[in-house]
Order: structure tokens, then C-alpha cells, then sequence
């Protein structure tokens, strides 16, 4: 039984409201229904989930490692990149390989620190691997790294599909389930991430979006969005410059333009595009970069110019020209750094010759674009934990009562809902309702109102929500009051009633807003 201070474990109000309604309606519910609220409570307790998934070969799994600041997801192919692996915090370091029939086995990590690549173990028996480490950023963050999609053989679809709940269609509960116990229908509507970090390369391709859209019905049933989904122009430094019109021959702001163009194809599936380069990331983050490096980079930077400007043509140029730095040497800071770190290093060191290991490797660091990347999961997933988990784990009863098929159980469900979106503190729910139900297209809103919506609803700070960065805040609040007033009359005259339904909701965020601007 869930206590209460399980539910003064959740990431904040909203979410310990979920908790107080799932607690008093367990003894009203069916005895399977009620164990399916005893894996919310679970998940509501636990650290926000964000799976990482994108296509084969786009660099999950490298960005996983400097996410986490450790090298321990395995990048190159084996038997472990085709498992969905769950990297939580724990008290001590493991590996543990979850088997279908729920059997566990613990596995140490090899010399390196790394999950192994091949399991001694019967893998076609293997459901996924846990991995438990001592590190901070996974206290409040469980990192999900799956396998790529495209190129996935059936076995790790079907993992992948039973560990984040994607429910294959037709299935139904099963009439052999024992009470008390979840069926596949049950458990597909607790299981999943509660937020996505898509993984993209400068080729996007056309079907991203149903990429996309497909894993991440596997979040607690509800479509992905820029609330709970962002995604990331991985690679950014193999972008050539003349390739995008308006780069002026920079990579990153090549990176940047493709990384907006790339957004406009996803939304309004993603809050952000953001580019970043994860080998070089992984490699500053987690302890792959040295002071041997280091001392390698400080011999080339006094190459004269033109051997250097010669050796940087391509990475085989690089490790076969003459020249004082070994070529394994060269060959090895290639494998950490790519020909775009290297050459950043360089560029750092002749400006600055004095420059110690340890900053030339936050030099590299800060050329990598993870700082913002981070900084987007802080904004987007992080600051607006509470809101995701709360409303991930409404879908959740809401599927569970549905599943059961007990019309009673299911209103009951449904009026204990509607009874807490009711409190003034729970409209961030009904927004964030409203918004997943715009940017799915269930309710049809004129392109601009549906941005409105959008900007609304999917940013935390209000001059974000308001769209009026930098302008003070008595211009703010007479904004929010006028933008209030509009959205009530158009629920009241303009709108269809599906239209409605989502305008007093957004006419409710601005008059609240309005509210809070007045007050500070």
C-alpha cells in the first residue's frame, strides 16, 4: 500500500494531488485496476523518465554518456545497443539484466566502466538492462536509451515495445490475469516515459514525423509534444557550411539554421531543434578526453600553417601526413574529438598557448552545444517536472479505468478527474490538456490561435508564455488581461464547442497570469 509519505515523495503539488486521488480511489476500483494505481503512485515517486530514441547511427547512446557525464552506454554495435537500457540513480554501480520472466541477473561493468557489449546470457530471453550509478544529474532524471529506429530487428521492436508500453494493436486484457495483477492492456498504460529526447542528424527524413509520433505513443498514451518532447541536430559538426544558404561559412550557425528548419518539419510534435555535437560533448564530459590529449594537441598546434591547413583537409590526410605527433596519437584524438574538435583545440591553443588541460577541455566542452542542451532539459522537462508526471499519470488512471471495463469504475474515475482539474492550482493540467489536444490535431484551431496556444502553454517563464521577452511587466500584465478578455469572448461567440472547451482554458491561463503579475 502506497503511504503518505510516498505521495510527499513526488516532484510537487500537482503530482501529490494525482497521488492523494489514486490513494482514495484504490479501495473503490477492481482489484486489477487498483494495482495499476499502485504502479502510477510507483512512477509518481520516481524521477521524471525521458527516453532517448531517434534512428540507427544518429548517436543516442553518445549523448546518453555526456548527458549523464560518464561513458557507460556501449556506442558501438552489440548485443546491448539492441536492449532498451534505464540509467537510475543507485547507491551502488550495476548492471542488471531484467529477463522476460521478470528473473534478474546483476553483471559487472567492463574495465572500462562500460555495460558490456555482449551479455553471457540468453539473450532472446532478455527483456532490458538496468544500470544503476552513484551520479547526481540521475537523482531527479532517469535516462531511457533505446535502440535506433529503422533498421531495428522485430525482437528489439518488441522490447522496446513492451518496456515503454507501445500496445500492439488488438490487444485486449486478457481474461487469464490473475487479480491483482496488471494485464499487457494495463500495464501499456503505465509503462513508458513521461518525456522524449529525439535524437535527428542533418538529414531528416520524411517520415521523422511518424517516427516520432510512434515512439512516443509509448508515453503514458498521450501524444508527444512540446511539453514533453524536444529534439536534438546531433552531428552538427559534419555539416558543411556551403550547404545552408545564409551560414557564411560557420558550422554552427549552419547548425543553427538547419537545426530551425528541422523544427518547422517536427512541430508541433518538439518544443526545440537544438544542435550539439555529441562525440565531442562525451568526450569533454565523461574523462575520455587527457592530459596526454592535451599535451598531443599542444605539439600540433606548432605546426607552421600551411602543413596544418593541409593535414585538416580530411581525417585520412590527418593520420598519414608526416609529422612530429605519432600517427596512433593522431588517429586516437580523432576517435574522441572528430576532425572539428581537433581542429578547435588547435585554434584554442595558438590563441591561448597557456591554456591548461583542464580548460581546453571546457573549451571543447562549450563547442559542443551541450550546455543549451542541458539548459532545454532544465526548461522544458526539469522546471515542469511536476506538471508532465502529474498529467502523464492522469492519462494513466484514465487508461486503467477504461481498460476495465466496468462502466461505474469508469465514471467514478472520471468525476474524481474532473473534481481536482476543478481547483484553481490544477489548471496547469487543463492546460496542458488543451494544448495536446490542439497540437494533435483533436481540436482544429485557426493556424494563428493555434500558435497562441502553443506559445502558452509550452513555456514555463511568463514573458515566454506571453511572447514579450525583455518588456516590463506592467506592459505584461496589461498584455495578459487583453489577451484574457479576447479568449473569453471568442469561447463565447466565435468558437466551435470543441474550440471552446480549449479557449476558457487558455482565457484562464492569461487571467491567472494577469493574477500573479499584479501580486509580485
Amino acid at each position: 500500500m502506497t503511504t503518505a509519505t510516498d505521495e510527499q515523495r513526488v516532484a510537487g503539488p500537482l503530482s501529490a494531488a494525482v497521488a492523494h486521488l489514486c490513494h482514495r480511489l484504490q479501495p473503490q476500483v477492481s482489484a486489477r485496476t487498483a494495482a495499476g494505481f499502485r504502479e502510477v503512485l510507483r512512477r509518481l515517486a520516481a524521477p521524471l523518465q525521458v527516453a532517448v530514441a531517434g534512428r540507427i547511427k544518429s548517436g543516442k547512446s553518445t549523448l546518453v554518456n555526456a548527458l549523464i557525464g560518464r561513458r557507460v552506454a556501449p556506442t558501438d554495435v552489440g548485443e546491448c545497443t539492441r536492449l532498451v537500457t534505464r540509467f537510475q540513480y543507485g547507491t551502488v554501480d550495476r548492471v542488471e539484466v531484467v529477463f522476460q520472466d521478470g528473473r534478474k541477473q546483476v553483471l559487472p561493468f567492463d574495465a572500462g566502466g562500460v555495460i558490456p557489449r555482449d551479455l553471457d546470457v540468453d539473450f532472446e530471453a532478455v527483456s532490458h538492462l538496468e544500470a544503476y550509478l552513484t551520479n547526481a544529474v540521475l537523482r531527479d532524471l532517469t535516462v531511457i536509451d533505446t535502440p535506433g529506429l529503422g533498421s531495428l530487428d522485430a525482437a528489439s521492436v518488441r522490447r522496446t515495445e513492451q518496456l515503454l508500453g507501445a500496445a500492439r494493436d488488438g490487444e485486449e486484457p486478457g481474461d487469464d490475469v490473475a487479480a491483482g495483477e496488471l494485464d499487457q492492456t494495463s500495464r501499456n498504460a503505465v509503462a513508458g516515459a513521461e518525456a522524449v529526447l529525439y535524437v535527428v542528424t542533418q538529414g531528416v527524413r520524411a517520415d521523422d514525423q511518424q517516427a516520432l509520433a510512434a515512439f512516443t505513443a509509448a508515453t503514458a498514451s498521450r501524444e508527444a509534444g512540446p511539453v514533453n518532447a524536444i529534439a536534438v541536430l546531433n552531428k552538427a559538426d559534419t555539416i558543411a557550411p556551403e550547404s545552408v544558404s545564409g551560414s557564411d561559412g560557420d558550422v554552427w550557425q549552419a547548425a543553427t539554421l538547419l537545426a530551425e528548419k528541422q523544427a518547422q518539419t517536427l512541430k508541433p510534435r518538439v518544443a526545440d531543434v537544438i544542435p550539439v555535437i555529441g562525440l565531442l560533448a562525451e568526450s569533454a564530459e565523461s574523462g575520455g578526453f587527457t592530459s596526454a590529449d592535451a599535451d598531443a594537441l599542444k605539439q600540433l598546434s606548432q605546426v607552421d600553417d600551411a602543413t596544418w591547413e593541409t593535414m585538416v583537409l580530411s581525417a585520412d590526410i590527418f593520420t598519414t601526413w608526416e609529422c612530429d605527433v605519432p600517427a596512433g596519437t593522431r588517429a586516437r584524438l580523432l576517435e574522441k574529438l572528430d576532425l572539428y574538435g581537433v581542429r578547435t583545440a588547435v585554434d584554442a591553443l595558438r590563441a591561448e598557448p597557456d591554456l591548461t588541460a583542464g580548460a581546453l577541455r571546457r573549451k571543447l566542452l562549450d563547442a559542443s552545444g551541450l550546455a543549451r542542451v542541458r539548459g532545454r532539459l532544465d526548461a522544458v522537462f526539469r522546471a515542469r517536472a511536476d506538471g508532465i508526471k502529474a498529467a502523464a499519470a492522469l492519462a494513466s488512471v484514465t487508461a486503467l479505468a477504461h481498460a476495465s471495463g466496468d462502466p461505474g469504475e469508469r465514471q467514478r474515475v472520471h468525476d474524481a478527474i474532473e473534481v481536482l482539474l476543478a481547483k484553481p492550482e490544477a489548471h496547469q493540467l487543463r492546460l496542458l490538456e488543451a494544448l495536446t489536444l490542439v497540437t494533435s490535431g483533436a481540436v482544429a484551431m485557426p493556424e494563428d490561435l493555434a500558435e497562441e496556444v502553443l506559445r502558452v502553454g509550452s513555456n514555463a517563464e511568463i514573458p515566454e508564455q506571453l511572447g514579450m521577452r525583455g518588456r516590463p511587466q506592467k506592459e505584461l500584465a496589461a498584455f495578459a488581461l487583453e489577451r484574457a478578455g479576447w479568449w473569453r469572448s471568442f469561447a463565447s461567440f466565435g468558437a466551435t464547442p470543441a474550440q471552446s472547451r480549449v479557449a476558457h482554458v487558455v482565457h484562464r491561463a492569461y487571467f491567472l497570469i494577469w493574477q500573479q503579475l499584479r501580486a509580485d
